[in-house]
């Protein structure tokens, strides 16, 4: 593991505490206070993890998984079977290693979300890394309805050193879309990065203006690889996957960029995400800094979540954590 996933590890694993707190003391009980596996067990388990935000869907996949193996290696003591809820909820988290074909083919990323979410902040950021990655990086400023938000995108593709076009306040984004992807084919740009308007899912002009950029797209640059993310916001819980649904209702979100995942005990809401809309979560944010956002591995978040060691990676853990 780098020293960059090893600081990650740690920050994850502190800034999931409060969702630690709220769903793996509750896990820990039921498999403490129980001395054989039955239906009480399991609808105890189901109440836990649902109240802990990882939604119906997701609980009942855990669940299925969990009773089908117990069954098949005939387990009768519950906390012998701690180990497999936890894998059972890593493999419901999976991410394919296509989800990140953008990275090494010429692709179009549309940065989608309401306002507060951490969008902008996701941008650059997701510029940065891009481009430290040796990636030929624009970003666009397709957010006209802010006044800040132009000046907040040019500091963050500064920090990356990333160059932007922008449309004046009050422009009409679906130009600077234009704009941006006639640029990035002429300058043989490798991820083209448009940054979008907080558009709220009842305002109906706004979903629209978000159709009509998509269009662009699609008819300027056909062959290139298209990516729809979603910013949500971890500290929702339940109202990230309302937004993400109306989101998807007008463009096909491909992935979901989960941030403010420090300090939240919402953080389970990151399982019924994926589990709910089908979405893989690509890439995930617990601070400020440009390394605060990481792509997004099920392993490492349930281990952090669960406070469980990576396999192999005791003894680096432990000197990381005495730092």
């Amino acid at each position: 593991m780098s020293e960059e996933k090893k600081g990650f590890f740690a920050r994850l694993k502190a800034g999931l505490s409060k969702t630690r707190d709220n769903i793996v003391r509750g896990i820990d009980s039921v498999f403490s206070g129980f001395s054989s596996i039955d239906e009480d067990f399991y609808e105890e388990l189901e109440e836990i993890l649902i109240m802990g935000d990882i939604g119906v869907n997701a609980t009942e996949a855990i669940l299925g998984r969990l009773r089908e193996q117990v069954r098949e290696q005939h387990i009768k003591e519950p906390m012998a079977c701690k180990r497999l809820l936890i894998d059972s909820i890593k493999e419901q988290m999976r991410v394919d290693e296509t989800a990140y074909d953008f990275e090494t083919q010429p692709s179009v990323i549309m940065v989608i979300g309401v306002n507060g979410v951490g969008k902008t902040t996701s941008v650059g950021k997701l510029a940065g890394k891009l481009k430290a990655d040796g990636r030929k990086v624009l970003i666009a400023a397709a957010d006209t309805f802010r006044a800040a938000a132009g000046d907040q995108l040019a500091e963050w593709a500064r920090r990356a050193d990333v160059p932007m076009i922008g449309g004046k306040e009050g422009a009409d984004p679906a130009s600077v879309v234009f704009d941006a992807v006639n640029a990035a084919k002429a300058r043989g740009v490798d991820v083209l990065l448009i940054d979008t308007a907080g558009r709220l899912h009842n305002k109906k002009n706004l979903m629209e203006e978000l159709r009509k950029m998509n269009r662009i797209i699609d008819r300027e640059y056909p062959d290139v690889h298209r990516e729809n993310l979603i910013v949500l916001d971890g500290t929702t819980g339940q109202n990230a996957l309302v937004q993400a649904r109306e989101f998807g209702d007008v463009a096909s979100l491909t992935g979901i960029v989960l941030t403010k995942m420090d300090g939240t005990a919402k953080g389970g809401i990151a399982v019924a995400i994926q589990s709910e809309l089908k979405v893989p979560v690509k890439y995930i944010g617990v601070g400020e800094t440009i390394d605060d956002l990481q792509k997004f591995d099920s392993d490492s978040f349930v281990n952090a979540l669960f406070d469980v060691l990576p396999e192999n990676e005791g003894e680096a853990q432990s000197d990381d954590e005495q730092q």
